[in-house]
């Protein structure tokens, strides 16, 4: 079955993405904290592989190439420059077979890349520039739909890659990380996009650093200004109006919680599920989730979209459960004993 042009797509359909894969690999294990480069597609392919496909099955439409953090200038922090190409195809080609088992599009990745500086600008726009075309160059060869620029925090590092984009004639998505309150480069978010839109991008948007909660608004505001399809695609975490965004997240003793702390400020599957209903209502037709993303969350999305897909065979029926469950599954005096402590303690969450 051919794909339905992305673009095409997003004129009567939300187009669902999950991202996230390098935050998912190191809880795993496959990536160190702290540089977060993606070694394991040279070292642990079938890792790389297996996440594909478990965010394929819980609904995800577009199978990203990870090839976040996949360029020159992160990899000379870890020694491994020499592998840069046959990282950044080796990417693409799981990216690809994979999304073949599910017909879902494939996305060429490129993010924020550290070298830009918008004091240096014209000197650092020639290395950002080299970096994004020639990990494009070989997304392209390989094989890709459209390609995904996130992450960014410069409007001017964004127009960058914009441009190289362009230069290889592919669809553009371009979210950018409202981590401040206005870009690096001293943009507002709702401006920068507008000046992306304006400049030829096919999607404009927001992904990464907020959760539901702080990047729904400025959603709102987005959507009041910009025509055509955006993009929202935050964080699982419970970000707030002080802390809105999860880099300055703080555990009950003040101290940092990101990154190796963020696991007691996690989205629900059922807070993101709402969020997917959220943003449709607010007119967003490219719905996703970043980093902290887990399946449950991508699947229970897609379910609250509508949607049936692979994994829903395992979708929760607590009505089954040995304790929770209702009188056709749990035996009258097992249920006593929930009934007596629920009594004694206060409600517990159960089926009748």
């Amino acid at each position: 079955m051919r794909k339905i042009p992305l673009l095409k797509k997003l004129e009567t359909d939300i187009v669902l993405g999950a991202e996230g894969y390098i935050f998912e690999l190191e809880r795993r294990g496959y990536i160190k904290a702290g540089a977060y480069v993606p070694e394991v597609i040279i070292d642990y392919p079938d890792a790389v592989k297996e996440l594909h496909r478990e965010f394929l099955r819980a609904g995800s439409d577009v199978m990203v190439a990870l090839t976040y953090y996949a360029h020159r200038e992160k990899l000379k922090a870890v020694g491994r420059e020499g592998e840069l190409e046959s990282m950044n195809r080796s990417a693409v080609r799981m990216a690809r077979d994979i999304a073949k088992e599910g017909n879902a599009y494939v996305a060429g990745n490129i993010c924020n890349t550290w070298a830009y500086d918008h004091t240096d600008k014209e000197r650092t726009a020639k290395i950002v520039k080299a970096q994004y075309t020639e990990q494009l160059r070989w997304a392209t060869e390989e094989g890709i739909d459209f390609v995904l620029a996130e992450t960014i925090e410069y409007l001017g590092e964004a127009l960058i890659a914009l441009e190289v984009i362009q230069s290889f004639g592919l669809p553009a998505v371009i979210n950018l990380a409202p981590i401040y309150e206005k870009s690096k480069d001293g943009y507002d978010w709702i401006e920068a996009c507008d000046i992306l839109k304006k400049a030829g991008a096919d999607v404009v948007g927001l992904n990464c650093s907020r959760g539901p909660k702080t990047m729904l608004p400025l959603m709102k505001k987005l959507r009041q200004k910009v025509t055509g399809p955006i993009a929202c695609v935050p964080v699982p975490y419970h970000t707030t109006k002080s802390h809105p965004s999860f880099q300055f997240l703080r555990d009950a003793k003040g101290k940092s919680a990101y990154t190796l702390g963020l696991d007691q400020f996690l989205c629900t599957r059922i807070e993101m599920a709402q969020f997917a209903v959220d943003a449709k209502a607010l007119g967003v037709s490219y719905i996703g989730i970043c980093c902290g993303a887990g399946p449950h969350h991508v699947r229970a999305m897609a379910e609250s979209l509508g949607r049936t897909v692979p994994a829903s065979r395992y979708s929760p029926d607590l009505t089954q459960h040995s304790f929770l469950g209702n009188s056709k599954y749990v035996k009258k005096h097992e249920k006593q004993y929930a009934k007596n402590w629920e009594e004694k303690v206060g409600a517990l969450p159960h089926m009748m």
